[in-house]
């Protein structure tokens, strides 16, 4: 069913602590999901997608709105804290500005303002924008469940479309990001059918590190050609020590397309997508490294 209809009869729980809502979970089990944005949950429960009967809203707990940075620590993103919020952040715009890039290609200013980084992660789909360069970035994620806290790398958090390894009393705390390298930059680029406001077809994050000319470390994610995000490590070695020229480019970009499963829907062939990482991944690559540069 893909159209919308009025939400159903559903009870609203206002935990006041993250131990709380994880104790909620636990006691409703698959009856309950939780509540941030709502800019995933709530269209899938009006196309009835999902059918909980709670829903556990974690806007009463408090401090989970932090976006926080210092340089010896890195950068700490709160579960609450709104996509809109990240992307003008400045030291995430200063630092990290692949991942503010990747958000600005999100849907709507409104949307942006109500839906949260970590909701995006939980929704888990392939085409997810912020997950691509937070995996490139070496991001993790702070667990908690009623036992204790667990951290997880982002690279490890997806288990196929729409699944993670989130228990089902668990939730994503917050979302931490190492310091930024020094003599690095990233890039995240996307193809769409439309110019904005689309799901990717194909997502790109690209972090170079480059030392008088020669790339010390690179990472190359792919979004949407995939059940989950991926690394192009052959893409990656490829370009470890070397001077990256247009044709090192090209082949990394050739090598980042083999690296890629995609599947053929709605919007375009798995041959077209794995043409499409060629073009995307070698603009990224361009773009990254003449920031690096």
């Amino acid at each position: 069913m893909d159209y919308l209809r009025r939400l159903p009869r559903l009870e609203y729980l206002a935990p006041g602590t993250l131990e709380e809502a994880c104790s909620l979970l636990s006691t409703h089990g698959d009856e309950a999901r939780l509540l941030a944005g709502g800019t995933d949950l709530l269209p899938q429960i009006k196309r009835r997608e999902q059918h909980p009967r709670y829903l556990i809203g974690l806007k009463a707990v408090p401090g989970l709105d932090h976006i926080d940075f210092e340089p010896s620590r890195g950068l700490r993103i709160g579960a609450l804290a709104t996509l809109g919020a990240v992307a003008g952040s400045p030291p995430v715009r200063e630092h990290f500005g692949v991942l503010a890039q990747a958000i600005l290609t999100m849907a709507s200013p409104q949307v942006r303002n109500l839906g949260t980084v970590a909701g995006n992660l939980c929704h888990a789909s392939p085409a997810a924008d912020t997950a691509s360069p937070l995996i490139a970035l070496g991001a993790n994620l702070q667990l908690v469940s009623p036992v204790g806290k667990r951290s997880v790398p982002v690279e490890e958090f997806f288990q196929g479309a729409h699944r993670t390894v989130l228990g089902d009393d668990e939730l994503v705390a917050e979302i931490q990001v190492p310091p930024p390298i020094p003599y690095s930059a990233g890039v995240y680029l996307k193809h769409t059918r439309r110019g904005a406001m689309d799901l990717a077809i194909v997502g790109v994050a690209v972090l170079l590190t480059m030392e008088v000319g020669v790339c010390r470390e690179a990472r190359i994610v792919l979004g949407a050609v995939a059940p989950t995000p991926i690394r192009a490590i052959g893409a990656e070695s490829r370009l470890r020590g070397e001077k990256p020229d247009e044709r090192l480019l090209e082949e990394a970009a050739a090598l980042a397309a083999g690296a890629a499963r995609p599947v053929t829907d709605i919007r375009g062939s798995a041959e077209y997508r794995r043409e499409m990482v060629v073009v995307i991944a070698r603009r990224a690559l361009a773009g990254a490294l003449q920031k690096a540069l």
